[in-house]
């Protein structure tokens, strides 16, 4: 028993720090290129008249300001837990996610006032210099590339906050392809595809903004874990040897962890401490092998198992 609890520690040890490395590196790779991308695109918006170009860019500077969220999350996320947060700090990891989904809402939506204003008053479009047309394709470049990048290493790490940023660097290249079809249609003698594309980019920000609001609202509201997830604890405590079954299963997310508690189901001839030891045995087992922060059990005997009193136990240690 103490070895498969030493061997499920260093296994959290060891993944705990990759999950900080990983998502620091892929940040900061992050903040360069948008900090980069940022100047580009303002100052050759500006100089070629395009405002899809400087909406672009803008929604570039937003990403800057949603990098360090990040960092700032994932440097609290990791802290141990304390007298004032008795679980951890995962949940930074969804505040942050709430954080970037309402920067892209108000983004979003500043970018839909510019451009209506802009269509209100369509003699003052200016026709576009066509090095907003070379900025624009370079810009859609680097983007994709920092998405495949950044999705990549979210996905090896199981971060949702960074798949959320990767997705959020997504937005961006889809925005500079819009941004460029819209500059192009400038160049070609319609005017007004520039800030329809301004318009355009505008509606994508908002709409992936209202998803991870959405989403990170829910999980902050203890939404529970997926139904394979679920199923996936069951099957691992009901392979416990001495586990005759469960019930009142129940999951909560906390960043990109879980949260469970569950009755469980054991012969009721058992004394305290065996019933404790199988209960412990499935704890740890739940903990290593799935995305599991802490399982609190409850032990119940089974149906028909003891002809005495029930007494349930519950084990609320972590070894």
């Amino acid at each position: 028993m103490n070895d498969f609890q030493n061997m499920a520690d260093l296994d959290n040890d060891e993944e705990t720090p990759e999950r900080e490395r990983a998502g620091k590196r892929s940040t900061w790779i992050s903040v360069v290129v948008n900090v980069l991308l940022t100047l580009c695109q303002v100052i050759a918006g500006f100089i070629s008249g395009s405002q899809g170009l400087i909406a672009d860019g803008i929604h570039s500077l937003s990403d800057l300001v949603a990098d360090f969220v990040v960092l700032l999350a994932i440097h609290h996320s990791k802290k141990e837990a304390d007298d004032d947060h008795h679980y951890g700090h995962q949940r930074y990891e969804n505040a942050a996610s709430l954080v970037l989904g309402s920067l892209l809402l108000a983004v979003g939506g500043g970018m839909i006032w510019a451009a209506a204003h802009k269509l209100q008053t369509p003699e003052s479009i200016p026709t576009v210099h066509v090095i907003a047309l070379w900025v624009a394709l370079g810009a859609l470049l680097a983007k994709e590339l920092l998405f495949r990048y950044m999705l990549a290493v979210a996905e090896r790490v199981r971060s949702s906050m960074l798949v959320a940023n990767a997705w959020h660097a997504r937005s961006d290249a889809a925005s500079s392809l819009v941004v460029a079809l819209g500059i192009g249609g400038n160049l070609l003698g319609f005017p007004l595809l520039d800030p329809i594309a301004a318009l355009i980019v505008g509606f994508m920000v908002a709409r992936m903004g209202w998803s991870f609001t959405w989403n990170a609202l829910h999980d902050l509201t203890d939404r529970a874990a997926t139904e394979e997830q679920v199923a996936g604890i069951a099957a691992e405590i009901l392979a416990t040897p001495g586990v005759l079954g469960l019930h009142d299963l129940k999951t909560r997310k906390t960043g990109d962890m879980i949260l469970a508690d569950v009755h469980l189901e054991i012969d009721g001839q058992l004394t305290v401490t065996e019933g404790h030891d199988i209960a412990h045995h499935a704890r740890l087992n739940v903990m290593a092998r799935h995305p599991v922060l802490y399982l609190m059990t409850h032990v119940d005997p089974a149906p028909g198992t003891t002809k005495t009193a029930d007494i349930c136990v519950s084990t609320a240690e972590r070894a």
